[in-house]
C-alpha cells in the first residue's frame, strides 16, 4: 500500500460492503502539496451512491445495534491491531497527500490506533442506571440506546485521528456510520476504513464516500435514515450544517474552529514555554484547530520571551515531509497559501511588524515561512480570523485581566493555553477564560480519553472521552409494574 511521491493511486467509495466507483464515474485529482504532482484520483459519490449508503447503514444498524458490546469491542480491537501493522505505509501515504512531516504522520497514526483501542474498551461500559421508585411495586430503569445511523464529516488536517474518532465512537456505541473523509487525504483514510472492514465489521455498518462536500451534506443530513450528524471543520460551514440538521431535528456534534489564546505570565519558565509553544504552533504547518495563535505576554517579560520564541522559530527546517530533516511541511492547498498571503499583507498595511517569515518559499509546493508578527491592530484580519497556518501573533499586556479579556474577545472558544508558575494567576485564568479545553504549562490536550470540543462559535458536543459516546446514545426509560 506504500505510496511514494512518484506513484499514483485511485481511491474508490466503500458502500454496503464493496469498494466501488461512483455511479457517475467522476473523479477528483489528489495532489501532493509539496510537489504539486497529481498522485491519484478519488471517486465522486452521486446521489444514487449516497442513497445506497444510507439504505445500507439503516439496514445494518438493526443488526449492529443488537450486537453485544463485547463483540463490538473485539472487532474494534482487531481493527486497531491491523492498523498498527499497516501504520508505516499509511503514515507515508498521509505525508505524501496531506503534507505534514513523516514524524508527525507516525505520531498521528499511533494516536489513531489508541483512539480505536480506547473506544473499543469504553464501549463496553455504556451503563444505564436504576432510579429508585416512589412505589414499591414499580421498577425504573434507564438504558442507553444507540441513536441510529450517523453521517460523519472529517477534515483534512488530521485525517487519521478524526476519522478514527468518528468511526470508533459510532461503532462502539452500536451505531452504523457513513463517513465522508477529506478528499485531500483519501488514500490514508480509505486504508484506515479498510482496517475496520478487515477486522470483521459487518456489511453496511461502515460506508465511505468522497465527492463534493456540499452535495454530500445536503443529501445525507435531511435523509430520514440518518439520525445523527458529526462534523469537524470551519465555523461558517459548521453553522450551515447545524442549521440544516436543526430543520430536520437531527442530533449533532460540532467541533469547529478556534483562535486559541496563550497567556504567558511574568512567573513562567520563558524558555520552556517558548519551546513548547513553538512545537505546538508550527505542527502541521499551523493547520490545527487547537493551534496556539494569539500570544499574550506579560509586558515585563515580553522582550525576553520574544527572543526565546524567535530563536526556536528560526531553527525550523521547512521542506518535503518525506525528507528526514523536515520539521514543517507545506500548507495543504492553494486556498491556505492565499489566505496566509492575504493575512500578512493586511497586517503589514495596518502597521504590524513582521519579526520572522511572512512570505511564500520560492520553490514548487505550497510552502510558507514560519511567521511571527507583532504590533497588530485589533481590527486587523489576523486578530479576528483563525489563521489556520504558520503565523504566530505576539502581543503584550500589563494586567492579567486585560489578557483574559482579550482571550474572551472573539466568539471562539475551542482551546486556550497559559504558562505560569503562580497558583493565583492559574486560578484566575482557569476561572476567567471561556474555552472548551485549557492547557496549563503544556500544550498536549488532545487524547482519546479526554473531552475534545469547544464553546461559543467553536461548537458543542465532544469528539473525545466519555462525552463523545454520550453523543451517540440516547437514554430510554423503562418502567415496569411488578404486581
Amino acid at each position: 500500500m506504500t505510496l511514494p511521491s512518484h506513484t499514483t493511486r485511485d481511491v474508490d467509495l466503500f458502500i454496503d460492503g464493496a469498494w466501488t466507483n461512483g455511479a457517475g464515474d467522476k473523479w477528483l485529482d489528489n495532489h501532493n502539496p509539496a510537489t504539486l504532482d497529481v498522485i491519484g484520483r478519488v471517486a465522486v459519490a452521486t446521489e444514487a451512491d449516497l442513497e445506497r449508503a444510507a439504505r445500507a447503514a439503516s439496514r445494518a444498524f438493526t443488526t449492529w445495534s443488537r450486537t453485544p458490546p463485547l463483540e463490538r469491542s473485539n472487532i474494534l480491537r482487531r481493527a486497531a491491531a491491523l492498523f498498527r501493522d499497516r501504520a508505516e505505509d499509511i503514515s507515508r501515504a498521509m505525508t505524501v497527500e496531506q503534507g505534514k512531516p513523516l514524524s508527525e504522520s507516525r505520531l498521528e497514526a499511533e494516536l489513531a490506533a489508541q483512539i480505536i483501542d480506547w473506544f473499543a474498551e469504553e464501549g463496553r461500559r455504556t451503563y444505564g442506571r436504576i432510579v429508585p421508585s416512589r412505589h414499591p411495586d414499580i421498577q425504573q430503569h434507564v438504558i442507553q440506546v444507540p441513536v441510529g445511523p450517523v453521517a460523519s464529516f472529517a477534515p483534512w488536517n488530521f485525517p487519521l485521528t478524526q476519522v478514527a474518532r468518528k468511526i470508533s465512537a459510532a461503532l462502539a456505541s452500536g451505531c452504523s456510520v457513513i463517513i465522508k473523509p477529506p478528499e485531500e487525504a483519501p488514500v490514508c483514510t480509505s486504508e484506515l476504513a479498510r482496517c475496520f472492514v478487515d477486522a470483521g465489521v459487518p456489511r453496511g455498518v461502515v460506508n465511505v464516500v468522497y465527492g463534493v462536500p456540499s452535495e454530500i451534506s445536503s443529501y445525507l443530513i435531511p435523509h430520514p435514515a440518518i439520525k445523527k450528524i458529526s462534523f469537524t471543520g470551519s465555523v461558517p460551514v459548521g453553522k450551515q450544517l447545524a442549521s440544516l440538521a436543526g430543520l430536520h431535528m437531527k442530533r449533532t456534534t460540532m467541533e469547529l474552529g478556534g483562535h486559541a489564546p496563550v497567556i504567558v505570565t511574568a512567573s513562567a519558565d520563558l524558555e520552556g514555554a517558548a519551546k513548547s509553544i513553538v512545537l505546538a504552533k508550527y505542527a502541521n504547518c499551523g493547520q490545527v484547530c487547537i493551534s496556539p495563535t494569539r500570544f499574550l505576554i506579560d509586558d515585563s517579560v515580553y522582550d525576553e520571551f520574544t527572543a526565546a520564541f524567535l530563536e526556536q522559530v528560526k531553527s525550523i527546517k521547512v521542506g518535503d515531509g518525506l525528507a528526514p530533516d523536515t520539521k514543517m511541511g507545506p500548507l495543504n492547498n492553494e486556498r491556505r497559501l492565499a489566505a496566509m498571503q492575504r493575512l500578512v499583507t493586511d497586517a503589514s498595511e495596518q502597521g504590524a511588524t513582521i519579526l520572522a517569515g511572512g512570505e511564500r518559499l520560492d520553490e514548487p509546493g505550497f510552502f510558507f515561512q514560519p511567521t511571527v508578527i507583532a504590533d497588530l491592530n485589533r481590527n486587523s484580519a489576523l486578530m479576528n480570523e483563525e489563521p489556520f497556518g504558520p503565523i504566530a501573533i505576539l502581543l503584550s499586556y500589563r494586567d492579567l485581566d486585560e489578557a483574559i479579556a482579550e482571550s474572551n474577545r472573539l466568539p471562539f472558544g475551542l482551546a486556550a493555553y497559559a504558562f505560569s508558575d503562580s497558583a493565583k494567576d492559574i486560578s484566575r485564568i482557569t476561572a476567567g477564560v471561556e474555552t472548551g479545553m485549557l492547557g496549563i504549562n503544556h500544550t498536549a490536550i488532545a487524547y482519546a480519553e479526554t473531552p475534545f470540543g469547544g464553546v461559543k462559535d467553536s461548537g458543542y458536543g465532544s469528539d473525545g472521552g466519555l462525552e463523545a459516546l454520550r453523543g451517540y446514545l440516547q437514554p430510554e426509560l423503562v418502567t415496569i409494574a411488578t404486581h
